[in-house]
């Protein structure tokens, strides 16, 4: 058994980039395990460690040698491998070649299909400790780091500079040299707590020494934890709740490695601001956490997190709230200069803002949106003046002085404004939501004219960045296409509208006149859109072969395809689905090898079997009761409904031969087996159920 030990690698740098951390930290350890199984290198288990000034991997029970490999190669035939003096050809001179030995030294392997030269050989396995620096290095070369710093006079790059690195393979150091400095056991705490360096006896000691030595944390999701542990401690010491982000969370987890909380307050005159402004203000300028009562509103207090357990915390809440002040002053400034302007007024602005070169303005985006708006308006349930008006609005914010400060509060800081110019509450909640969903997950505008404007923005975008060829390839998606295209999918389906995507995909053309080609622009959008709708159902949990069944007859209407994807699910559930769909591919397969030119008319005169006289009727029975489902909208019982052509279908192709000599009796045939198909893919395609 081959004997194991811990591993330990610590790369001591400068602070790191916080919003950065976690992301470097998993490509880390990733890569690691990917240099241990590439190089055959067996272990129990792995943990990631990562700080503000470093980056670790524990590894436990890394086996400390590989194992033993046992080479096995087949070579040329013999027939090839030797010329008819016994010579060796060049085929079995390259073969020894690769192999690293001479001709004579290969041998023979005989097999059922004939003989061949051959290699065999033991290659014993590698010790670790020797293996080690190059997988390191390796790992730490593929990491994510956009930007890479040199540091001193060497040529060492990395995504801040280093100080420090330890290898420790069991108790014993590995020794390396990386980015210019020599592995050693020592690694560093507390750049104040604990600035001298600590000694590490084993890999196993790195995190409870560190913690308790060395006043560093060094786990990230326990650090994590501890913060939110402090941070709600400290709030409710008054009664009241933390708030807490939790990508604020994760980056001041990344700035700390040993914290401590403080709670602050501000004059309660800065209340007077929209809270999400103190939010902002407060989160994003000075990484604190807001408070709020218990009834949810928003308090004058804060948890700001320290990474040092000051000896004096009363200093300390005093200069976070010192910083704090001229952060809200200024928020009221914007607040209080950008009121006295009315929001309409700043439309002039948005002419000299390119939206894009070759589509002009922010302004003329607008004035695009407003028109699709109106003329949107009716299918989703909003009144077209307001639709018209909210649009309008919808990005004069981006001009004011708040949202240049907070760009995160566009939409917001326009609903506010707007409503101090006294508009509608329709609008003012419109323009709030105009942006939604902001991201996966997120919910749609609640408001009808809310999802009309925001359907509309995003049809906007994604008709005039197809039409300049700015189609996502790959990974790259810089207008954010795929986000608005499931955006426009998600709106029109979520909000139960009438809205058709063709019709309105129309309405966005004309807002572009001549200078695209609509025609193109049209099915290029329209498949686009419907693709996202695939990965919006699948994410549904909804079967592809459903998923596609519907979508080969009805991609316009979002609300229509889930009321037909929600048919398609109760009839899969039928004990004849399985058949109907053999069936009607077998239909399908017919009609596609069939160049006759038939009408769907059925003529009684040329029905000769009885099976075929009997699926007529049949149909018949049915026809007129299916129609009235689909007239009602009911797909659901129209599926059903069909499901009573099961037997007289087997029935028909077990005793009628469709492709008979007879012509006329043939494209009879024909013309009843378009009819059944025609029946079945009015809701959807039922064909691909067995796909």
């Amino acid at each position: 058994m081959i004997e194991r030990e811990d591993f330990l690698v610590e790369i001591g740098t400068e602070e790191l980039p916080p919003k950065a951390l976690l992301a470097l930290s998993d490509a880390f350890l990733h890569e690691l395990k990917r240099g241990f199984q590439q190089h055959n290198l067996d272990y129990r288990d792995a943990t990631s460690y990562a700080t503000s000034r470093r980056l670790a991997v524990q590894v436990s029970e890394l086996a400390v040698r590989q194992e033993d490999q046992n080479i096995e190669r087949r070579g040329p035939a013999l027939d090839s491998a030797f010329d008819k003096a016994g010579n060796p050809t060049k085929a079995a001179i390259g073969f020894a070649r690769s192999c690293g030995v001479a001709v004579e030294k290969l041998g023979h392997t005989h097999t059922d299909k004939g003989k061949w030269l051959s290699y065999s050989a033991k290659i014993g396995g590698k010790k670790t400790r020797t293996l080690l620096p190059k997988i390191v290095e390796k790992a730490l070369n593929a990491l994510p780091v956009p930007r890479p710093m040199r540091w001193g006079s060497g040529a060492a790059e990395f995504v801040r500079p280093v100080h420090w690195i330890v290898m420790l393979l069991g108790p014993v150091q590995v020794k390396a040299t990386i980015f210019g400095i020599e592995t050693g056991v020592n690694t560093r705490g507390h750049r104040f707590h604990a600035p001298e360096e600590i000694n590490i006896g084993t890999p196993k000691d790195y995190s409870k020494l560190l913690e308790e030595t060395g006043y560093v944390i060094a786990n990230f999701e326990r650090r994590r934890d501890r913060i939110r542990q402090l941070a709600t401690e400290i709030a409710r010491q008054d009664n009241n709740r933390v708030m807490v982000n939790e990508d604020l969370l994760d980056e001041v987890t990344a700035l700390v490695e040993w914290p401590a909380a403080i709670c602050g307050s501000f004059d309660e005159k800065f209340l007077s601001l929209p809270p999400e402004v103190l939010i902002a203000s407060m989160q994003d300028h000075q990484k604190y956490f807001p408070v709020e009562s218990v009834d949810g509103r928003l308090t004058n207090k804060f948890v700001a997190i320290s990474n040092i357990e000051s000896l004096d915390p009363s200093t300390v809440r005093r200069g976070n709230e010192r910083v704090i002040r001229p952060r809200l002053s200024d928020a009221v400034f914007f607040w209080e200069q950008d009121k006295s302007l009315p929001l309409e007024d700043r439309l002039y602005r948005l002419q000299k803002i390119v939206y894009q070169n070759q589509l002009g303005s922010i302004k003329d985006k607008t004035d695009r949106v407003v028109a699709l708006s109106r003329s949107l308006a009716p299918a989703f349930g909003a009144e077209a003046d307001h639709a018209a008006r909210a649009a309008l609005l919808s990005r004069c914010d981006l001009v004011t002085e708040m949202v240049g400060e907070f760009p995160n509060l566009q939409g917001l800081m326009g609903s506010y404004y707007a409503t101090a110019d006294g508009e509608p509450q329709k609008i003012t909640d419109a323009l709030r939501e105009f942006y939604m969903p902001r991201f996966s997950g997120d919910s749609i505008p609640p408001s009808p004219v809310g999802c009309c404007i925001a359907y509309a923005d995003r049809l906007d975008t994604l008709v005039g960045i197809f039409a300049i060829g700015s189609i996502p390839t790959g990974d790259k998606d810089p207008f954010a296409l795929r986000r608005a295209a499931l955006g426009c999918f998600r709106i029109a389906l979520e909000s139960s509208s009438n809205v058709g995507l063709f019709e309105s995909l129309q309405f966005a053309c004309d807002g572009y006149g001549s200078i695209i080609d609509a025609n193109a622009v049209l099915a290029d959008v329209s498949e686009f859109i419907i693709d996202r709708a695939r990965g919006y159902f699948i994410d549904q949990q909804i079967p592809r072969s459903v998923i596609e069944s519907v979508l080969a007859t009805s991609q316009n209407n979002p609300t229509d395809i889930q009321r037909r994807i929600s048919a398609v699910t109760a009839f899969r559930a039928l004990p004849e689905a399985s058949a109907l769909a053999s069936a009607n591919k077998r239909i399908a397969n017919i009609l596609r090898k069939n160049s006759t030119k038939t009408t769907v008319t059925v003529s009684d005169t040329l029905l000769r079997e009885p099976a075929e006289r009997a699926l007529v009727e049949q149909i018949n029975s049915v026809s007129d009761l299916a129609d009235d489902f689909i007239q009602r909208g009911d797909h659901t019982a129209y599926l059903k409904a069909l499901a009573g052509l099961h037997d007289p279908i087997n029935l028909f192709f077990d005793e009628v031969m469709v492709m008979c000599d007879d012509t006329n009796i043939r494209d009879n045939r024909i013309a009843l087996l378009t009819k059944i198909r025609t029946l079945f893919t009015r809701v959807a395609d039922v064909a691909h159920l067995n796909d």
